[in-house]
């Protein structure tokens, strides 16, 4: 029986010598890579943090002292320690583990955390609740993967430092990356931290001395505390945390577990907040990660658990693709067309502009509202930014894509990567809310290109327009074969393709971006069925134009197709449109209901929310044989 085998909750961790505990880690580390390989997930963090998890469980007392992971894909050896081991099979699969925190879970995961910089404040709120109900309990925040370049956190440092009788230790997992190496000052402050061997030497010699004191608990935490922030002021002068007024102490080998054990029972044991500065190695152990530069295995898919490499080679671009190649080629032709990513450059495609021009290539860390303020800032001097993020980061900073660059009229450019249902990363990843919550935007224009040729055109008009916020949006799948237009209406912003021409249609099926072969299967089926159909894509979304809304007043039933949320949805303001011109055709609109999605491969997603060809098209022909509500939206429903 392997030692992994033996446990069951953190309390086993407790009876293990430091020689078990090796071994503990060299066995999560050997059962990491062959889950993951087999699942696809989030391998380069979770090698990263093995020891450093264990340690945490050793002296923390969870689930009474809440554990926060952040971001939340560093959670996996924590799923294992605290008896989720058996469910590994099936993580990041329909009805099966998830790759976040998950308190549906265990009672161990007190926070779905999965977008990054928010530990923080979910953790001073609840030491400050705990404090106030007299409960004697810690709280454990475990910032890494670039987390800390998020400005929220930095808010709730800024807190923190203001109530000093918190229980409340705040673990720094310091491996240099996000998806790839972390920019910023606070990155250069902690490799600072990392890199000074005279501070390290000169720390060894200190300590030695001191742990030959007849001194023991507090007065040695603190004499030691103010021995290296003396040493730090001398040697490296950037002691960043301890100038907040937060107790720090570090750098600790994030792979030492003694010494690790050592450092987080002494702050254990500080009553008020405790920084505790760890050094991690991404995709430890696994040489493959270790040797891949680029993201050490950040996040994967189904790969050989020996060599890393792809068990499935892709042959088909992606949107991704798609939209890196675009870019290059808007930079060869724009010298003004620079490039924003927060923390992702190459998950977003800008890896090649980076490459191309690396002096209009600008990554800010994890801080999607900074990113759309300055883009901002920088319009206003005459570039056309380009803020590539996945869809649902965007949420972060909707208010300063509303006051800071609609409200001032600046031309920037929004490309949304991942958006409409992305199934396996859970409900916090569907890119589902962009449409709906861009469309209360004053003058924002949204594209959602249904190929890659209508990509490239959407992108060329997007850097055109120097007075307005324009948004792209795209799925992470696969690219769709062209689907060239047989005839199209108006121009530019009102420009609308005809797909597919029903003689005599009486239904209009409008879709959208993503949704276009969609929409052409489903009016194969209607056809089948002695109903014809029109099938057409509006490549500008939003806002919804007059050409779109003359050809919906000319039909009976309008369909409408779309990869995010309903209510507040292309379909809602099809249908307003026309009840403000008082024409009275139906809207059918189909697209993802206002709920949280169970995560699950795009497809399992897909059909359980009701947007196949089958079941829409099932639902038409209710509404054409006139079962349905012949006035209003009505929403799509499960077949």
């Amino acid at each position: 029986m392997s030692l992994l085998e033996s446990i069951s909750s953190p309390r086993d961790l407790r009876a293990l010598s430091r020689r078990q505990l090796e071994q503990l880690a060299d066995e999560i580390r050997s059962f990491l890579i062959t889950k993951v390989s087999r699942t696809g997930g989030h391998l380069g963090p979770n090698l990263g943090v093995v020891e450093l998890t264990m340690a945490i469980h050793k002296v923390f007392d969870s689930p009474r002292d809440p554990i926060i992971f952040d971001t939340g894909h560093q959670s996996y050896v924590h799923k294992i320690l605290t008896g989720r081991a058996a469910q590994f099979d099936n993580l990041r699969q329909r009805g099966g583990l998830s790759g976040y925190p998950e308190p549906a879970e265990s009672e161990h995961d007190w926070v779905a955390n999965s977008h990054a910089s928010t530990a923080l404040s979910w953790a001073e709120g609840m030491a400050k609740g705990f404090r106030l109900s007299g409960e004697e309990r810690t709280v454990v925040a475990v910032a890494g993967d670039g987390a800390l370049t998020g400005g929220m956190a930095w808010e709730a440092l800024n807190d923190i430092a203001d109530n000093d009788d918190l229980r409340l230790v705040i673990i720094v997992n310091d491996n240099g990356r996000s998806y790839t190496p972390t920019v910023g000052g606070l990155a250069n402050h902690l490799a600072g931290l990392r890199t000074d061997h005279r501070y390290e030497q000169t720390l060894s010699l200190i300590k030695r001395s001191v742990m030959r004191m007849p001194i023991f608990g507090r007065p040695v935490y603190d004499l030691m505390h103010g021995f290296k922030t003396g040493v730090k002021d001398v040697l490296a002068p950037q002691s960043m945390f301890s100038d907040l007024g937060i107790k720090y102490t570090g750098p600790i080998d994030g792979h030492d577990i003694t010494a690790l054990t050592n450092h987080l029972e002494q702050a254990r044991q500080y009553p008020g907040p405790v920084i505790v500065h760890c050094v991690t190695r991404k995709g430890r152990g696994f040489l493959a990660a270790e040797q891949n530069e680029e993201d050490r295995f950040h996040a994967v898919g189904k790969i050989n658990e020996f060599t890393g490499e792809p068990l499935s080679a892709s042959v088909q671009a992606t949107w991704t693709d798609a939209f890196a190649e675009a870019m290059v080629r808007l930079g060869q032709r724009r010298r003004d067309v620079v490039a924003i990513t927060a923390a992702m450059l190459n998950p977003v495609g800008l890896g090649r502009f980076a490459a191309a021009f690396p002096e209009r290539i600008f990554d800010v860390g994890i801080a999607e509202q900074h990113a759309i303020t300055s883009a901002a800032g920088m319009a206003r001097t005459g570039l056309h930014p380009v803020v590539a993020l996945y869809a649902t980061f965007l949420n972060r900073a909707f208010d300063q894509v509303l006051m800071d660059a609609a409200l001032h009229r600046v031309g920037i450019t929004i490309a949304l990567d991942r958006a409409g249902v992305t199934g396996s990363d859970g409900p916090s990843h569907n890119g589902m809310w962009d449409m709906a919550m861009l469309g209360i935007v004053p003058g924002l224009q949204l594209a959602a290109p249904r190929d890659q040729a209508r990509l490239v055109d959407a992108l060329d008009r997007a850097v055109d327009v120097d007075d307005a916020v324009t948004v792209v949006r795209y799925s992470k799948e696969r690219l769709p074969d062209e689907l060239p237009a047989v005839a199209h209406h108006g121009e530019a912003l009102d420009r609308v393709d005809v797909l597919h021409h029903g003689e005599d249609a009486t239904v209009l099926i409008v879709a959208i971006g993503q949704f276009a072969g969609l929409g052409l299967a489903v009016a194969d089926r209607l056809c089948s069925q002695g109903i014809t159909a029109t099938v057409v894509d509006p490549l500008w979304a939003l806002p919804v134009s007059g050409t779109l809304v003359g050809l919906a007043s000319s039909h009976d039933l309008v369909v409408t197709l779309e990869d995010g949320l309903i209510d507040g949805g292309v379909g809602e303001r099809v249908e307003a449109a026309l009840r403000r011109i008082g024409v009275p055709s139906r809207v059918l609109a189909f697209g993802v209901p206002k709920q949280f999605l169970s995560q699950g491969s795009r497809d399992e997603v897909l059909d359980e929310i009701g947007l196949t060809a089958p079941k829409i098209t099932l639902a038409v022909l209710d509404a054409v044989l006139g079962a349905d509500d012949a006035s209003g939206v009505s929403r799509q429903r499960s077949a």
